[in-house]
């Protein structure tokens, strides 16, 4: 595009950059604009060299046009939020800096002018109380482009906030770059992210106390009917009890220890690490240890019906002296194994916890593709396709655990989204029943097969595909998911390790799209060719995931009509 390379000077009123940069890289990029406006920069996905530090590799931001301007904020490797940052100005300068290891850096950007104050800017606010609801700009018609709202809850003392998103729509991609929601465990955005979520489901959050923080940020591409959601207040533990959390997520592992519990056993707060010492806690009105479940020395183990992980709390008394009078340690175990229950068990020994044991699940959604590639997901529904035609379905676990298998156990098609009777199998106990059935092997975090469009659409308006899917340990040899196809007599020999339902359709042929629209009358036509203006004329395919009993609705929308992307990507590289 005739950009530089490393660094540019931008004056558009909003753009949006991929960066890519690798060792020694020193580069600026200066944002001004004559429209005495303020900007808002937004680093949606940021991604720095391993085990690097914010003296080694940062991305500082200047309030105004030049590195000499005051010092706005800093992003690092270990920044636990999705850093926002507002100019006083029309003007404003980021500089990345990056070190001498050899690693692809990947971050993507976005700003915008805006005038602060005015109606467009009029969202988010204050809710207190035990209980509340509220929603996206607009909901349900589509939310508005380049808003960043926020809202600060907070419930009663002695109590933590339970989140539920009843409906939740935005855009979708792969690191939630461009529409998201993050949910922040505190006051503010500064409290450490319990989430960030894109596209279509139903999240749940949980605070450890009595304040949350929820933002809303949204660019200029597509805009669908954003969210509806629901808070309630739960009560802490007795104060008889010793006051600790542990919450098991699919990507985090975090615990949460109060300062006069840790007193109450003579322990200091900077006497505490993990497997790894490296690991520090947080420290602000409790004490919080947050870090993605295969890090900081946890122990991973498949027990067959579950997978958990265990890390450990060391706890040194005051003045490095350990007496074996009370326990030293806290064990901390998430357990991912198929039950809706998140209840926290404790094992205590002369009043101190010695086992914290808390219940998670993993997150999956799965999605119709153009290609073998699987680049680009199929964004519309119904999906209308051809007799035979291939189709390409994949399967995404989201995890920071690495060492995941996902498998793909058993397909099945049927005319009726309950999956009542009649039904077809494509797959079945790992063993391909359909002889246009291909599975792909295992790649990464993701189980894919390919199939043709089968004689059941001949018979049928719709047909819908409900798989189960597998989550195993990549490094056993004895999972269910290492073991294949299996035949009948063997099926009770291979226990699985952690198992989901998910639901994808409808699939239709488009022939009955042809005759559908060949038997309209004229004026049926042309009003079917008219925009809606609450609906923008908008199709909807939906992803229907079961995830231990709980129904979540994971969708993507995609304008019926080509639609004008207000910024246009970068992509810049550094040599």
């Amino acid at each position: 595009t005739g950009v530089p390379r490393c660094g540019a000077s931008l004056h558009e009123p909003n753009k949006a950059l991929r960066i890519e940069l690798n060792a020694n890289a020193n580069c600026i990029w200066q944002i001004q604009r004559n429209a005495n406006q303020t900007i808002r920069l937004i680093f949606s996905h940021f991604k720095f060299a391993p085990s690097s530090s914010c003296e080694t590799e940062s991305i500082k931001v200047f309030d105004g046009p030049s590195t000499e301007s005051p010092l706005l904020g800093q992003v690092c490797g270990d920044t636990d939020a999705v850093p926002m940052l507002e100019s006083s100005s029309d003007s404003l300068t980021f500089l990345i800096t990056t070190s001498s290891t050899a690693f692809t850096r990947n971050f993507f950007v976005y700003y915008y002018f805006f005038s602060p104050g005015t109606k467009t800017e009029n969202c988010g606010g204050q809710l207190t109380g035990p209980n509340g609801t509220f929603s996206s700009p607009n909901y349900p018609a589509p939310y508005p482009q380049f808003r960043y709202c926020v809202w600060h809850i907070e419930s009663p003392k002695n109590s933590k906030i339970n989140l539920q998103f009843q409906d939740f729509f935005l855009e979708l991609d792969r690191n939630c770059q461009l529409d998201f929601t993050a949910v922040y465990d505190g006051p503010t955005t500064d409290s450490g992210m319990l989430g960030k979520v894109c596209g279509r489901a139903q999240p749940t959050f949980e605070s450890s106390s009595n304040m949350m923080t929820v933002v809303l940020s949204t660019d200029d591409t597509n805009s669908y009917r954003g969210f509806s959601a629901q808070y309630s207040s739960v009560l802490l533990p007795d104060p008889m009890k010793p006051n600790i959390t542990l919450t098991c997520s699919s990507d985090s592992m975090r615990i949460v220890l109060s300062k006069p519990y840790l007193a109450s056993l003579g322990f200091r707060e900077a006497h505490l690490q993990l497997n790894d010492p490296s690991c520090r806690p947080v420290v602000t009105d409790s004490v919080i240890f947050s870090f993605p479940l295969a890090s900081c020395g946890t122990i991973k183990k498949d027990e067959g019906d579950s997978i958990t992980y265990t890390n450990t709390i060391s706890l040194a008394p005051a003045g490095h002296v350990i007496t074996h009078q009370k326990n030293t340690e806290i064990t901390a175990e998430c357990r991912m194994q198929n039950n809706e229950t998140l209840e926290v068990i404790y094992t205590t020994t002369n009043n101190a916890i010695q086992n914290l044991v808390s219940r998670g699940r993993y997150n999956v959604s799965m999605a119709f593709y153009e290609s073998d590639s699987f680049s680009k997901p199929i964004q519309y529904s119904p999906y209308y396709v051809d007799l035979n035609q291939t189709l390409f379905a994949e399967a995404t676990l989201h995890s920071s655990d690495p060492n995941l298998q996902v498998f793909i156990d058993t397909c099945t098609a049927s005319p009726q989204p309950n999956f009542g009777s009649p039904t077809y199998d494509l797959i079945r106990s790992g063993c391909n029943k359909d002889d246009t059935v291909v599975t792909y092997p295992a790649f990464e975090n993701h189980g894919r097969f390919k199939f043709r469009a089968f004689r059941f659409l001949r018979s049928f308006p719709s047909v819908y595909l409900q798989c189960d899917i597998v989550i195993c340990d990549s490094s056993s040899t004895n999972s269910r998911c290492a073991r294949g196809c299996i035949s009948r007599h063997k099926r009770a020999l291979a226990p699985y390790t952690w198992k989901t339902n998910a639901v994808v359709g409808p699939i239709r042929l488009k022939r009955d799209l042809r005759a559908a629209e060949h038997s309209e009358s004229p004026s049926e036509v042309e009003a079917a060719k008219t925009p809606n203006p609450q609906q923008y004329n908008f199709y909807t395919l939906a992803f229907v995931v079961c995830i231990s009993n709980i129904l979540i609705v994971v969708a993507v929308v995609l304008k019926h009509h080509k639609h004008q992307v207000g910024y246009r990507y970068q992509n810049v590289q550094s040599s």
